[in-house]
């Protein structure tokens, strides 16, 4: 199978079956080898009736008990082999699947990190879980076809042409009934695609929702809005699982024919064979083999039943994901230099501007306009912002992510060692939050480096690693779920203060906090970053009385500027945003979330 390490390869993204058709072609030994034991597995079934029929013709009717002996010891010994073909078919299908299962993972995950940004923007997170959750399953277990699919075809000619050393008139029969089975199953599974695709479009929308939900899930219960998104959600499950309903009635259909229908020409072909052996046509053990070779038939016509069940499902994930492969991140369109030296920050639509070397902080009477003003300055959102006399849009964007870095206080934060976590020194970083950057010191969490010292101090972290039992060699769970809201804060925070951007745009740094950490945070920050620029967006006084300079937002536009203590004395608006910042604390050091606003 393909290693975790191991480059997946370009995939073709001309359509759901070419996509499917390179999965088989990455690994075409595997293929090969399923394929061959799947026909070797499916012919010495068909061979079983052939052994039996010698066994009755040869020894049983005349006799001969040597005879009988020998072909029924031929018997067990094709029947044992066949047994261990078998498990090998099965372990070599099963590879092939998850070769299959984890190379879309990897082409799916490199294409979302090769979007970066772009990603929310072009499609939902909704999309994405259904793709990595669902769709990566059905299209490996789609190419079951290359293993049983081909040693069904090879099986059906096999028994076609010992059908024809028997009866002629019964070999026409199968080898011109088994193709009507077929093709009475094909509009079903021509009809399972359309129902399968408006399965997973509705799928897709309704995770989106759900993960909207988890998220704001504070924010409609303190607006009341609550129970209205309930019950628009309620409303799309219930349209879901109708419409799962109708996949799953035509599902049974295949499924039903695949079996009944073989099952039915089985009988009529018995009869038929019943029918010549009466008139003495053919022998009994004919008579016995022909049953013997429509039994086994069955099989295989069941396998390309189930084949064209898992293809159609398959190609309408293997579109899917070809889809989400087509997608392109936004072009950088930048050709010039950033400024040589620190300059000014400006964003027209706003009116924030950000002077080199300070320390500033956005202060909004609703906190999306400040994380708004953020995003453009950082240009994660099209606008007309500058940096010094440039467009920022006109500006090569690498040299933009090298030196102006947006750390939300909601990054991701990747399952691993705490040291590694944070970004140990040495290694490249990149993300909102992790920027690329790197040290010349060795890796050493046992000695960390003097720079992450001084980012956990900074970020008043420091605790967090000293309660963990390996200390910054401790193993995090993703997202650092083992830690509080607050500790996780610190990190993100630590990770970016780390990071030493130029330009460092901060998100609500400190909204998780308790009042003594965030004023200890508060105090340092401000030497840590001495002589760069940093912009922090918050409306805690403990922040604000650190800070060089305020712009206060109202409807997304500047209306005042000064200190902290000047806005206070001269703007009531900013005095009435400010003075309702308050919060309950936990005995952590950090705020806790109460039990019941999580749902």
């Amino acid at each position: 199978m393909i290693d975790a390490y191991e480059d997946p390869g370009t995939p073709d993204r001309r359509g759901g079956a070419r996509y499917l058709w390179w999965l088989v072609t990455r690994q075409p030994g595997r293929c090969a080898a399923g394929a061959m034991f799947g026909s070797v597995w499916m012919v010495l079934l068909a061979a079983t009736p052939y052994l039996m029929s010698r066994a009755i013709d040869d020894g049983l009717e005349p006799g001969d008990m040597g005879a009988l002996a020998f072909w029924s010891g031929a018997l067990f010994v094709v029947g044992a082999f066949n047994a261990w073909l078998s498990i090998m078919r099965h372990r070599t299908m099963t590879r092939v699947r998850m070769d299959a299962n984890f190379r879309t993972v990897k082409v799916v995950v490199g294409q979302a990190v090769r979007l970066g940004s772009s990603l929310s923007r072009q499609m939902g997170a909704g999309e994405v879980v259904t793709i990595g959750v669902g769709d990566v399953q059905t299209i490996s277990q789609s190419l079951t076809v290359v293993g049983p699919g081909v040693g069904a075809v090879v099986a059906y000619l096999v028994v076609a042409a010992l059908l024809i050393s028997v009866s002629p008139l019964i070999a026409a029969v199968v080898l011109l009934g088994i193709p009507v089975i077929v093709l009475l199953v094909g509009p079903l599974l021509g009809r399972l695609q359309g129902s399968e695709a408006e399965y997973r479009e509705r799928q897709g929308v309704l995770t989106a929702r759900i993960g909207d939900l988890a998220g704001g899930l504070r924010v409609l219960a303190g607006l009341g809005g609550k129970d209205l998104v309930s019950d628009a959600f309620r409303r799309d499950s219930q349209r879901l699982r109708e419409q799962g309903y109708r996949v799953g009635a035509v599902t049974s259909w295949v499924q039903a024919l695949g079996i009944g229908l073989p099952t039915l020409f089985l009988a009529v072909v018995t009869w038929l064979a019943a029918r010549l052996a009466a008139r003495g046509h053919i022998t009994v053990g004919e008579l016995v083999s022909v049953y013997g070779y429509v039994a086994v038939l069955v099989g295989p016509v069941s396998f390309w039943v189930e084949c064209g069940y898992q293809i159609s499902r398959g190609l309408v994930c293997a579109r899917r994901v070809v889809h989400f492969l087509r997608l392109e991140p936004m072009a950088d369109t930048g050709t010039r230099d950033a400024p040589s030296e620190p300059a000014v920050l400006y964003d027209p639509e706003s009116g924030v501007r950000i002077r080199p070397g300070r320390l500033t902080a956005l202060v909004a009477e609703h906190p999306a306009d400040a994380t708004a003003v953020a995003d453009r300055l950082a240009r994660y959102a099209p606008s007309n912002a500058t940096w010094g006399e440039t467009r920022l849009e006109e500006i090569a964007l690498h040299q933009v992510r090298a030196r102006i870095l947006l750390a939300d206080h909601e990054a991701d934060l990747f399952a691993g060692t705490l040291y590694q976590m944070i970004g140990a020194p040495g290694t490249s970083r990149r993300g909102a939050g992790n920027c690329a950057t790197s040290h010349n010191a060795p890796a050493d969490a046992t000695s960390p480096h003097p720079a992450t010292r001084t980012a956990l101090h900074t970020a008043a972290a420091e605790d967090i690693v000293q309660a963990l039992p390996d200390g910054l060699n401790s193993l995090m769970s993703a997202q650092a779920r083992n830690l509080s809201g607050g500790q996780r804060q610190r990190i993100r925070l630590a990770r970016a203060l780390l990071a030493d951007p130029e330009i460092l745009l901060a998100i609500e740094p400190t909204s998780a906090l308790d009042a003594h950490t965030e004023a200890t945070v508060a105090a340092r920050l401000g030497t840590a970053r001495q002589g760069r620029t940093t912009v922090v967006t918050t409306t805690s006084p403990l922040v604000l009385d650190h800070t060089d300079t305020v712009h206060f937002l109202k409807d997304g536009k500047v209306v005042a500027t000064g200190t902290h203590h000047e806005l206070l004395d001269t703007t009531p608006g900013y005095r009435t945003v400010v003075a309702r910042d308050t919060g309950e604390t936990g005995e952590t050091g950090d705020i806790e979330e109460p039990e019941e606003a999580l749902g």
